[in-house]
């Protein structure tokens, strides 16, 4: 009798496993895309946007920085070029 519940058992779990659906090894190219911009969104949500105000100022600290960087590059650049046509001017003179 327990060899018989046994087969049975065995019948069972394998039927089972054949109406079992197997899983997708891998999501399909638009269902990965579809996934991606929902998951964006949902992080777009969570951000912490800055006010107008946050902006403006932090844009004027930008354009002053490049302004300065600017500045030093160009004052470098006038020593740099004076140093050579002192060179040239020296090694021309000997």
């Amino acid at each position: 009798m327990a060899e018989n519940e046994n087969k049975v058992e065995k019948v069972e779990k394998k039927a089972e496993k054949k109406t079992e659906k197997k899983p997708d090894k891998k999501p399909g190219f638009f269902d990965r895309v579809k996934r991606w911009f929902r998951e964006m969104k949902s992080e777009l949500k969570k951000v912490q946007w800055p006010t107008r105000k946050q902006t403006v100022n932090n844009t004027l600290i930008v354009i002053a920085c490049v302004i300065v960087v600017g500045v030093c590059i160009w004052v470098f650049d006038a020593l740099a070029g004076a140093v050579v046509r002192a060179l040239i001017h020296l090694s021309q003179s000997l």
